[in-house]
């Protein structure tokens, strides 16, 4: 047989591949390679990470298998003979009935997403197909399957065998018809730290989520994913960590921040190797030590305490899960407790607060990290870490403080600048970044702009 060059073909499924092998044959034979990761992952197969490689062998023509729709991905060949493939959509969405049919030989291999239904009929005698899978066959697996009829009239596909000549187990002549049959669903995203300032913002603007608290997983935990069943998830939003920047410097703090932060942190760098998932984990201006004028994302870490520590322990470690974002951000301002809500209530109270003025950073509202996260999970730009702020000119605290009186309708000149070493003379504090400016032209070249800090702030004023 000639042999081809390797090459992908979309289909009429979306994610669902065919793939033109290069088969070499001389007198002894052929010799092909049947998976060859780096080369398909170039060329734009999805890394789908196999685990078990299953064999099926048909002895006649005409055996018939299907359709059967498996909660894993598979890349299925041949190995000797030929067989005839169907495949229908029976995921959830728009292409939920869509058909593709082709033939397979050893020159021709297809990738069968998730939820995609796929049946076999074999072409020739002794004939024998390879297919690799990226889960572990089980018999609570197998409780997720969706099935559809040969016979469907509705998927009307046309085999070479009539299904009457065909050789079919008794088990695939009862599944359903089309109409009949429940979609699969998509694997899901759950985002851990549900309750804290992101978290509540994330629940806005990814509603289809799953959101756990603290009290479901707790990453300072011994056992934090104790009872999580991973095949329902594809995607896992880490919005939790210790943040208590003071508090982390003393004995008990110490323990805790390190726990949450970098031992939990590595429970789910595992977990998320292991079954290949998705990691979006978020993190601090804290991981510098604030003596540059702008920070870009291949900075150096030079924590200053102990928070910034255990912050950038955690970074290093999400660093090495394949599929991982890091979203870097700063002076996060969300519904709960923070500085904004901090200095409205002093204007209101009629108290004159002395602010520091020599920490230069940019605000970071919630809304905005929680757009720039759904982005990232949208549009899948490289893997890494990408900066995440609000846009426009560096502040310092006493600026931002002026702004809020005044945005309140409060004069801003109550407001007095004092350095960070007067700030806390005498007190028992972390040491703090001067300047946390992050650069923002990463995310931004991704089609993610952030709104203007000053914008941003304005409209949540607004809405206290």
């Amino acid at each position: 047989m000639a042999a081809k060059q390797l090459s992908l073909r979309e289909t009429t499924i979306p994610g669902l591949v065919l793939l033109d092998l290069p088969v070499h044959g001389d007198n002894r034979g052929w010799f092909k390679e049947n998976w060859q990761r780096e080369k398909m992952v170039a060329l734009g197969l999805p890394d789908f990470g196999p685990v078990q490689n299953n064999i099926s062998f048909n002895d006649k023509t005409g055996a018939t298998r299907g359709i059967h729709a498996e909660p894993w991905d598979k890349y299925v060949s041949v190995a000797t003979g030929k067989i005839f493939g169907a495949w229908v959509d029976l995921r959830e969405g728009p292409s939920f009935g869509n058909v593709f049919t082709a033939e397979l030989d050893p020159s021709t291999a297809i990738f069968v997403p998730r939820g995609v239904g796929n049946s076999y009929q074999t072409l020739e005698d002794d004939t024998a197909y390879v297919y690799l899978v990226n889960d572990h066959w089980s018999a609570e697996a197998q409780g997720e399957y969706t099935f559809l009829n040969l016979e469907d009239e509705t998927a009307a596909i046309e085999w070479p065998i009539p299904l009457d000549q065909a050789e079919r187990s008794e088990k695939d002549l009862a599944h359903p018809r089309l109409a009949d049959v429940v979609p699969m669903k998509p694997k899901r995203t759950l985002v851990l730290g549900a309750n804290g300032q992101l978290g509540r913002a994330l629940r806005q603007i990814m509603p289809g989520a799953e959101f756990a608290g603290r009290d479901r997983i707790d990453l300072a935990s011994d056992d934090p994913f104790a009872g999580v069943r991973w095949a329902d998830y594809d995607t896992v939003v880490n919005a939790a960590a210790y943040t208590q920047v003071d508090e982390a410097e003393t004995e008990t703090g110490r323990i805790d921040a390190w726990a949450a932060n970098v031992t939990g942190v590595a429970a789910l760098a595992r977990t998320a190797t292991e079954h290949g998932l998705t990691v979006v984990h978020v993190s601090s201006d804290y991981v510098f030590d604030g003596t540059k004028r702008l920070y870009a994302e291949d900075a150096a870490f030079a924590p200053l305490g102990v928070y910034g520590q255990t912050k950038a322990a955690g970074d290093a470690i999400i660093a090495t899960v394949p599929r991982h974002y890091i979203v870097r951000t700063s002076w996060v301002i969300g519904d709960g407790n923070n500085f904004v809500r901090t200095m409205a209530s002093l204007a209101e109270r009629g108290i004159d607060p002395a602010v520091v003025n020599d920490q230069i950073g940019r605000l970071s509202f919630t809304e905005d990290i929680a757009a720039g996260i759904a982005h990232l999970l949208r549009a899948r730009p490289a893997y890494g870490v990408y900066n995440l702020t609000n846009e426009g000119a560096a502040m310092s605290w006493a600026d931002i403080a002026k702004l809020v009186y005044a945005g309140t309708g409060h004069d801003a000149e109550r407001v007095s600048g004092v350095s960070t070493e007067e700030y806390f003379a005498g007190k028992s504090v972390a040491p703090r970044p001067l300047n946390s400016t992050l650069a923002l032209d990463k995310i931004e070249a991704t089609g993610f702009t952030p709104r203007e800090a000053r914008e941003a702030l304005e409209a949540y004023l607004g809405g206290l």
